[in-house]
This record gives structure tokens, sequence and C-alpha cells, in this order.
């Protein structure tokens, strides 16, 4: 079995993950979310086993370097960590319909990863081969995922706020405070891990390049993104914002993720695309 078809097996043990966590919401059925979750381990287990395989076979193959060098890699391992962090507020709060939100996130990365990008393995570029690439790929990434959920929480926190009772499924939503706070924890978390991945980047690029920053799309685009994600934090300490206004931050914090990812990819050529790979 090679690691591409056990990712895709992977694909689609999120898709049931999460059709499963809407049967558990909208229906109320405990074993479907009990099943959910244990279907969502599972994939993430073999998802783990998988891109641990991957590496195992560009080293089989000489080039011997962490599966995070192009697109179908770098959507292989958002999915992998938007789980992990979607699983860890599971076991923190005790709150599956969560994951009705979450994890379609992580099922259309991997779902694109799978079908619609080139999975062959290649050898790194000069430019990129340094532990730089490891450090600031996983950082980034680990803000990526954070924002991801927060956009899942923002969207339950708008359905929740424009429901006229607290009967039917919007009984299940957890309450608007608890969404609330878990958008800005959630976003704090993305925070502080994309500004250390814009700092390990500049870094690297020195190192490569000889320059810290060059105003390369994909640079500016994050930096973009991160004065989104300021302007909500500061928002919140310095003018006391919450609820619907952190919950739209959220998702248009995401937005801008999402093109910083894809869009300069595809759209605009430099330093950082690798959008026909």
């Amino acid at each position: 079995m090679t690691s591409s078809l056990l990712l895709s097996i992977t694909t689609f043990l999120y898709l049931a993950a999460a059709v499963l966590y809407l049967i558990h919401w909208i229906f109320r059925v405990k074993k479907a979310g009990t099943l959910a979750t244990g279907v969502c381990i599972t994939g993430f287990v073999l998802h783990t086993v998988g891109f641990i395989m991957r590496w195992w076979e560009s080293h089989k193959l000489g080039y011997g370097h962490i599966p995070l060098s192009n697109l179908y890699e770098s959507l292989i391992f958002f999915g992998w960590v938007t789980i992990l962090v979607y699983l860890f507020l599971e076991f923190r709060i005790k709150n599956k319909v969560i994951g009705a939100f979450a994890t379609p996130f992580a099922f259309l990365a991997m779902a694109y990863a799978s079908f619609g990008t080139d999975q062959e393995i290649e050898p790194l570029i000069p430019a990129l081969q340094s532990n730089w690439l490891t450090v600031h790929v996983i950082t980034c990434f680990l803000g990526y995922a954070a924002f991801a959920v927060a956009c899942g929480l923002g969207i339950m926190y708008l359905l929740r706020s424009k429901a006229k009772s607290d009967k039917g499924i919007w009984a299940h939503l957890p309450d608007l405070r608890t969404l609330d706070d878990l958008i800005y924890k959630t976003i704090l978390f993305g925070f502080f891990w994309l500004t250390v991945g814009i700092i390990t980047g500049a870094v690297w690029a020195e190192q490569a390049w000889g320059s810290y920053w060059s105003w390369d799309p994909k640079e500016t685009w994050s930096l973009i993104t991160w004065f989104v994600y300021a302007s909500a934090i500061h928002a919140r300490l310095m003018r006391g914002w919450a609820g619907t206004k952190i919950a739209f931050l959220s998702i248009i914090g995401f937005v801008s993720v999402i093109f910083t990812y894809f869009g300069v990819n595809f759209l605009l050529s430099g330093l950082h695309s690798y959008g026909a790979g």
C-alpha cells in the first residue's frame, strides 16, 4: 500500500466523520457522535501513518525530505494539523457538535490534494534544502489550521445568534459566550504561530536569497492576513469587540488565509508559487 492510497482512504474517513457529526448535531443521535469521534481518530491515525510513509518513500527515492514541499504535501499537512487542533478542542470542551463545522475543512483539503494535485515525489530545489523549511511550514500551518477552526466556530456563532429560540437544533450548539471565548482563544493560538511562521520565513529567506523581505506576493498577503488577525485581537482588547464582530472577523481572516494559500499560488507568480504542483 502506498502513502497516496492510504491518504485517499483518510479523505473518505474525514467525510464520514463530518457526516456523522452532522447527524449527531441535527438528529441528536448520541451514538453517531461517538462513532464520529472514533472515525475521526481512525482517520487521524491513518493520516499520520500516510504522512510518515510518504517521508519514507522520499528516502527510498534518494530525496529524503519531509513531505512539506509542494501543493499536495502542504494540503495533506494542513488537513492533518486541522484535525489535530479540532480533536484537542473536542476533548477539551467535551462538545462534538463543533466537529460538524471543523472536519469539513480537513476533508476538503484532503479531497483536493487526493484528486486535484500532482502526487509525484520530487527532489527539493536548492533554496528549499534547509531545516528552515520544516520550521517555517509547520508553524505557518499550525496558524492556518487554528484559523480554519476559528472560522468554523465563527459560522456556528452567527447561526446561533440568528436563532429565534433555543429550541430545535440551535439548542445543541454551544452557548454564545462559550463560542465567543473559543473563537478568540483559537485566533490567539493561530496568531502566535502565524507570527512565528513569518519570522522563520524571513530568516530562511535571508539565508536562501540574501534578503529578509522581498515583498513577494505571498509574503505580502501573509502580512495582510497577519494584520487582519492583529486587528481582531486589538479590537477585542482595546475596544471590547466580541460576539458577532469577532465571528465575522474570524471568517474574513480565513478568507485572507485562503487567498494567501491558493490565490497567490494560482493568480500571482513569485518565489512561493507551486500552483502547478
